[in-house]
């Protein structure tokens, strides 16, 4: 008896592995394939001489608890820890609690600069900024021009590669959400108040002061996904990328991955993808029609690199990330690995994650690994926080596509393709936050999967786009029209050549 075709998962990140995950426990015959030789996505942890580096820093933080049940019957609790969350602003030769602390603050600013700040803030409470479509009026608005000019500039304009006045409100809406110089003031003093359960139900995001961390980093959960599916029955292919999704009058029939003589295709009753959005559009057999796609052309991506240096243990800081804030580096953040778990480290030693954000047509995303340690060297020692001669060691670890980018057409682009998708090819399913060029946490991500499953195989009827908008999914309803975990409307980049720069 010929088997029946089974659910083929495209991307083996924390929304392919989930899918995979829950379609064995269901019984349902699942492929995954992988392109690259290591699972987990941008949530994967990398490995070098023995040191685990965590992509970008990855809590384990969420209000959607079937995920977090799910976290913890991949993994056991024992592989977890409790990590307390502490993250300051390097500015101006000084460290600043993040959030803002305002003793710390008022010490180092001085108290002009501390009265001046306040006055600010005062003054945008009667005059608020005029346009506050754009991340700089939007933050402006919550704690005045000169705490914006001081914290908060740089750093997004680091993550975005264009002016802050240039940018959409939603980046602010999200990431600091529900907060202004106000809550950041009375933030922390509210938690001793309010009993932690009650408190960890009603706290703003940003504002976590400890989350959970698979001791070996991110990574972990998803390499004992792959086992657990494995185990179960599933196949998880490393190093094939998919090639082609073909197409017939009910929809996809079959997915053919590999390269050259190669090439292997496999029947599939459904097509669950993470790759990106605009990658699903052009290996469609036969290719969608031209409007469709000139809306994969339109959706781009923000790229992102870890300069990771080994240094002694004391050469290190407490917190897990410090935000640099400070323009004469081009370094956006720096985590401390060893912060985040003493099993991504050695004994005397700890390792310093220096992040650039770029894109990959970037001089600095084309600079050699070793041009790329010594900048990051030479910038640790410009901040103040390690000397040059400390650093023993270094590697370096490239993540393209990291953040799909919200561009003036993205919005357009997304709904073009998503109604495509849903009247030509039914039984292929976009998942996670490159899937659905969608700014997802791990969390939202894995719901999307999640649920899609259970549009399978218990014919649900979720909406998958809601995920991370309507109010059930999300820890606050966004606005109407919000597309998810809420990036900045980043203006269309000139092209390559013209003069205009993106680093």
């Amino acid at each position: 008896m010929e088997s029946r075709p089974g659910v083929v998962v495209v991307g083996a990140g924390p929304a392919g592995l989930t899918a995979a995950y829950q379609l064995t426990k269901a019984g349902e015959p699942v492929t995954v394939l992988e392109a690259e030789d290591v699972v987990g996505g941008i949530s994967r942890s990398v490995e070098r001489d023995g040191w685990r580096f965590d992509i970008g820093g990855h809590r384990f933080f969420t209000k959607v608890k079937p995920v977090e049940a799910l976290w913890h019957e991949i993994l056991p609790d024992e592989d977890f820890l409790l990590r307390p969350r502490m993250s300051r602003i390097y500015y101006e030769g000084k460290f600043y609690d993040y959030p803002i602390r305002p003793v710390k603050a008022l010490r180092n600013l001085g108290i002009v600069e501390a009265v001046r700040c306040v006055s600010s803030y005062l003054w945008v409470r009667v005059r608020p900024p005029k346009d506050q479509t754009t991340l700089e009026g939007y933050i402006v608005a919550n704690y005045g021009w000169r705490l914006y000019r001081h914290f908060f500039k740089t750093y997004n304009e680091k993550v975005w590669g264009v002016p802050a006045s240039e940018l959409s409100a939603d980046w602010g809406a999200q990431r600091i959400k529900g907060m202004s110089l106000f809550s950041a003031v009375w933030e922390p003093v509210r938690s001793r108040l309010v009993g932690r359960r009650q408190q960890r139900a009603k706290q703003v995001t940003s504002l976590i002061e400890e989350f959970q961390y698979p001791k070996l980093g991110p990574g972990m959960m998803w390499e004992r996904c792959r086992e657990k599916v494995e185990a179960a029955g599933g196949v998880v292919e490393m190093e094939r990328p998919v090639t082609a999704i073909h197409r017939g009058p009910a929809g996809a029939e079959a997915v053919s991955h590999g390269t050259g003589d190669d090439t292997v295709r496999i029947p599939a009753s459904h097509v669950i993808s993470s790759m990106p959005f605009s990658t699903l559009m052009r290996i469609m057999d036969p290719p969608p029609p031209a409007e469709v796609q000139a809306a994969a052309d339109n959706l781009h991506y923000r790229d992102f690199l870890t300069v990771a240096l080994v240094v002694p243990e004391a050469a290190g800081f407490p917190d897990n990330w410090i935000y640099i804030h400070y323009p004469g580096v081009k370094v956006g953040r720096i985590q401390n690995f060893g912060s985040w778990s003493p099993f991504l480290v050695k004994d005397g030693k700890t390792c310093l994650g220096l992040e650039y954000f770029v894109f990959e047509d970037d001089e600095t995303w084309a600079m050699a690994d070793e041009d790329l340690v010594a900048l990051g060297t030479r910038e640790l020692e410009a901040i103040g926080l390690v000397e040059a001669s400390q650093v023993e060691m270094g590697y370096v670890v490239r993540q393209p596509k990291a953040y799909p980018v919200y561009d003036e057409t993205y919005r357009e682009a997304v709904e073009t393709i998503r109604k495509w998708v849903e009247a030509e090819v039914p039984n292929v399913h976009p998942v996670g936050r490159n899937g659905m060029h969608k700014y997802n946490n791990q969390d939202h991500s894995m719901y999307t999967a999640m649920l899609t499953v259970e549009n399978i195989v218990g014919g649900g009827a979720h909406d998958i786009w809601a995920v991370n908008v309507e109010e059930e999914y999300h820890e606050e309803k966004s606005g109407k029209g919000s597309t998810g975990r809420d990036a900045p409307i980043v203006p269309r980049r000139a092209p390559v050549g013209t003069g205009s720069s993106a680093g």
